[in-house]
């Protein structure tokens, strides 16, 4: 399942609006949270579009769906990634060949495994930053490259040591992904998906796969280039997916003006980013527009509406009471809670993320 991403999240990265607002990388404008100072307010410039109109929302009339909260979606340890530790501010992971070391902020409770363990990491983040205020990857072993091979549930992609601490996917997802899988085949008929904020695409993968035709939305150029290179690496090239290089609140405006609909839709939107012209994402503020845009462009027969918010200071209760009301009318269920990932050495639960998904 970050365009502005920097999907993200552990302050991950997310394309296509924002992901926590990343540094000067455009790849890096997906998802981080930004700095104080670059929130303050400026003036339109030949770089920076003035902020357009807020859409003009009104409470939407009929029964609110039905409820169920809190949900907890667990992802466990698998032959593909495993968290092994955590503790002390940094997590320990397991992505096919290799063994990771990333800042989190999350895990303030001690290690669990012997410091020899943590020391067999082959690429370790280190915070430290140069003049551009991008990190570095060190490797105590042997210098790896940019990129490797990795799998999910059969579906090969690539790995990537990014400057913002992300490797291109977040395993947490996988949750929403094999719903939506599940969601695709039950249907027994053409189901059109629409990916915003779509990152590195895998979230967009799993939906081809399973028969679904996709449209992946991210404001990032470098982001679409390494989606397309996993659906390659993944042998899906002949499945029906368009790739977008947009923001994602103008092309979900587009298509609404074009009448064009789709069965499931899937944002995971940054808490603070610019899009590629400048456009400014502010979660709070933003956010109630986009989810009414993600419900009129649904189908007369919709499937779902999947939200995932990293990086934020809020309940799921407040996204979850958003997406009620959103939704009043349509029957259903909103489903809300956190994403969480299952540490092997402990067995502790770490939380990476909010969400709120409607299903008809």
């Amino acid at each position: 399942m970050k365009s502005f991403r920097d999907k993200r999240r552990d302050g991950r990265p997310h394309p296509a609006r924002a992901e926590q607002a990343r540094p000067r990388d455009a790849f890096a404008a997906g998802r981080q949270q930004a700095a104080p100072a670059e929130r303050r307010e400026t003036k339109p410039t030949d770089r920076q579009e003035a902020r357009p109109a807020p859409r003009v929302l009104a409470r939407r009339e009929g029964a609110l769906p039905a409820e169920r909260l809190p949900v907890i979606l667990e992802v466990a340890p698998n032959a593909d990634y495993a968290l092994l530790d955590s503790g002390a501010g940094e997590k320990l992971e397991q992505y096919g060949p290799y063994r990771i070391v990333r800042p989190e902020g999350q895990a303030i409770w001690q290690r669990a495994l012997p410091a020899k363990e943590w020391e067999r990491a082959d690429a370790i983040f280190t915070g430290d930053t140069d003049e551009e205020g991008i990190g570095r990857w060190r490797f105590p072993k042997a210098p790896l490259g940019e990129t490797w091979p990795m799998k999910h549930d059969g579906i090969d992609y690539l790995g990537r040591f990014t400057s913002f601490r992300h490797v291109g996917v977040f395993p947490e997802q996988a949750s929403h992904w094999n719903h939506m899988a599940e969601l695709i085949a039950a249907a027994k008929r053409p189901v059109k998906v629409l990916n915003l904020f779509g990152y590195t695409g895998l979230a967009s993968l799993v939906a081809a796969r399973a028969g679904a035709e996709v449209t992946h939305v991210d404001a990032s150029k470098k982001a679409i280039g390494w989606a397309r290179e996993n659906q390659e690496m993944a042998g899906l090239a002949d499945k029906p997916i368009r790739w977008i290089v947009e923001d994602a609140v103008k092309f979900a405006e587009r298509e609404e003006r074009r009448g064009s609909r789709y069965d499931i839709v899937l944002f995971d939107p940054p808490a603070y980013g610019r899009g590629p012209k400048g456009e400014v994402w502010q979660l709070f503020e933003d956010l109630p527009g986009l989810t009414d845009l993600c419900r009129s462009i649904l189908t007369p027969k919709p499937l779902a509406v999947v939200l995932t918010a990293y990086s934020i200071r809020a309940s799921f209760f407040a996204i979850h009471a958003l997406m009620r009301d959103t939704f009043a009318g349509m029957g259903g269920t909103v489903e809300s809670g956190e994403l969480i990932i299952r540490e092997k050495s402990a067995g502790r639960a770490l939380s990476t993320s909010l969400f709120s998904r409607w299903v008809a």
